[in-house]
C-alpha cells in the first residue's frame, strides 16, 4: 500500500448556545465523504466498499455499530477494491488503512481488561470519579506513527466533555455508547494522537462511564 493522505471518520465539533453558564454543548457532524475524491474522469477505490471495510474496522476496535462483522489485522492488510469513476483517491485509503492495522494489531495484543473495582457509598464513589476525571486530564498519548493519527482538537475537545460528564458539571454528559461509537478524523504531517493509544484509552474510560450511570 501507498502511504499518503486522511480523514477517516470525519467529524467536527460545534458549540450549540448554551444559557445561565451551563458548558457548552458539542455535536457530531459527520462527513458524508470519509475520504478527498479523485478528480477529472480518474478512477478510485469504490467508495461504498471502503467505507463498509472502515465501518467493520471501527466496530472491532469497539468505537462503532457491534451488529457488523469483526475483521483482523491481515484482512485488512490484504484488502482489495474496485475501481470507480471519481472514487476515493487511493493514497489517501491506503494511508489510513495501515494506521488502522497498528491499531488492530495492537488490540490484539492487549490483555483482556478486569473489571474496574469502585469504592462503595456515595462520598467514596465522588471521590473515586473525582479520580478518574483527573486520569482523563492527565492522559498523555503518544504522536502518531508516519506524521499521521488522530486530529488532537477532537480529541481534546470530547476529552473535556468526558471530564465534565465524571465531574457532574454538565447538562449534556457523554454517555459509555458515545465514547465507544466516537470516531475522529485523522492527519497526515502534523501533529497527531497514536490511534491505538486513543482508542485503548477511550475504552477503559467507557467502562467508567457505565458505573457513573450506575
Amino acid at each position: 500500500m501507498v502511504a499518503v493522505t486522511v480523514y477517516v471518520g470525519s467529524r467536527a465539533w460545534d458549540k450549540e448556545p448554551h444559557n445561565g453558564g451551563a458548558p457548552a454543548r458539542f455535536k457530531r457532524s459527520v462527513s458524508l465523504n470519509r475520504f478527498p475524491r479523485v478528480m477529472g474522469m480518474r478512477s478510485g477505490y469504490d467508495p461504498e466498499e471502503v467505507d463498509a471495510l472502515i465501518g467493520r474496522i471501527e466496530a472491532t476496535l469497539g468505537r462503532g455499530s457491534h451488529a457488523l462483522e469483526p475483521v483482523t489485522a491481515d484482512e485488512v492488510r490484504t484488502a482489495t477494491f474496485r475501481a470507480k469513476r471519481g472514487g476515493y483517491h487511493e493514497t489517501a485509503v491506503d494511508f489510513a488503512l495501515e494506521a488502522f492495522v497498528v491499531a488492530l494489531e495492537t488490540q490484539a495484543k492487549r490483555p483482556v481488561r478486569l473489571a474496574l473495582a469502585e469504592p462503595t457509598g456515595d462520598l467514596l464513589r465522588e471521590e473515586w470519579f473525582e479520580s478518574q476525571a483527573a486520569r482523563v486530564e492527565r492522559v498523555a498519548f503518544r504522536p502518531g506513527r508516519m506524521g499521521g493519527g488522530y486530529n488532537e482538537d477532537e480529541v481534546d475537545a470530547f476529552l473535556d466533555r468526558i471530564v465534565a460528564t465524571l465531574r457532574g458539571t454538565t447538562d449534556f454528559p457523554v454517555t459509555a455508547k458515545e465514547v465507544r461509537e466516537a470516531t475522529f478524523s485523522t492527519v497526515l504531517f502534523r501533529s497527531g494522537y497514536l490511534i491505538a493509544d486513543v482508542d485503548s484509552f477511550l475504552s477503559s474510560i467507557a467502562d467508567v462511564l457505565e458505573q457513573r450511570r450506575g
